[in-house]
């Protein structure tokens, strides 16, 4: 992914957050309604989600060290991890909390109570743009892919984060909306609680499926299927290489894969000629995936399948 496009979004949506959050609060404390609290909750959590995915990205970009030759590109993959912990606890839960708080104490809105309505429809506006912006940065590397499969299969956390984080704030306005607005025409506080539970069950999920996601990251995912066939176009191209005998990808980072691949090469090369077969190899394998920056292949003698008798302790299988 462009590491450029994932920041701005990420700032665009920081930017708007906090603003909005600053004006929720302000709100809430005029009109003291749960779901203006709730939302303010969700706008700071957002905003300390999008610092902390900035921080990761910074991190990630440090040198590698002895003790951790592959560098850090994973830490990206740890502060969204962190970023769904935060968004669940101090959002979805908060807001749960508020909102049963609410419901066993309902009251009314009955000051400034034009001010959580205007709040509201200014920060859908605001979110809007955040959300314009996090889904134009995705386009330029979603390319036709469906918007659930990018969000599935992304290696970058960055721009998924954000999209969900954006969806999320934008149906949870709704329901803010919708609960306050019942409760100016009811007088019913229970109709705020209900929106504030409704935001509360949104955040929650959204952060199930980051943690799921970004767990997946953590544990070290592979290359999707068409970098796995463009690789192995890429070793079989050349005269070097009489066939691929196995071959494991990992992902690094979001910008860095690990390919570790076994081939069989001819008996009668001598080592110069099998050394300058392994370089042209790993030459066309970076020119087919750019994102292979650490390449191991190991040449052997392939030996076709006989019975375990005539197999065991032979290589290059």
């Amino acid at each position: 992914m462009s590491a450029q496009g994932g920041t701005r979004a990420i700032i665009a949506a920081l930017l708007a957050n906090l603003g909005i959050a600053v004006t929720k609060f302000v709100a809430y404390l005029l009109t003291s309604s749960s779901s203006m609290l709730a939302e303010s909750i969700h706008s700071v959590a957002d905003s300390g989600n999008q610092a902390l995915l900035l921080i990761g990205g910074k991190r990630a970009r440090r040198e590698a060290t002895a003790q951790h030759p592959f560098g850090y590109g994973r830490e990206r993959y740890v502060y969204a991890f962190i970023v769904a912990i935060v968004l669940f606890s101090l959002g979805g839960l908060f807001a749960l909390y508020e909102a049963w708080h609410k419901w066993s104490e309902p009251h009314g809105i009955t000051n400034w109570q034009w001010v959580p309505v205007t709040v509201l429809l200014v920060a859908i506006v605001l979110e809007s743009f955040s959300f314009r912006t996090a889904i134009k940065e995705s386009n330029l590397i979603r390319g036709r892919e469906p918007w659930t499969r990018f969000i599935r299969r992304s290696k970058a956390p960055e721009l998924p984060v954000v999209l969900l984080e954006d969806f999320g704030a934008l149906v949870g306005l709704v329901f803010a909306l919708i609960g306050v607005g019942m409760t100016l025409i009811t007088g019913n506080g229970r109709w705020d609680a209900a929106g504030t539970a409704m935001i509360g069950l949104l955040l929650v999920s959204i952060a199930i499926v980051l943690a799921m996601e970004t767990k997946s990251l953590l544990l070290g995912e592979g290359a999707e299927p068409a970098e796995v066939a463009a690789i192995e176009r890429a070793i079989t191209a050349g005269p070097e290489v009489e066939r691929i005998i196995h071959m494991k990808t990992l992902y690094l980072g979001p910008e860095e894969l690990l390919v570790a691949v076994k081939v069989a090469v001819a008996r009668c090369e001598t080592a110069e000629e099998v050394a300058r077969g392994i370089d042209a190899v790993e030459e066309r394998i970076r020119a087919a995936v750019p994102v292979a920056r650490v390449i191991y292949v190991e040449p052997d003698i392939y030996q076709a399948q006989a019975g375990p008798s005539e197999t065991a302790g032979q290589p290059g299988r």
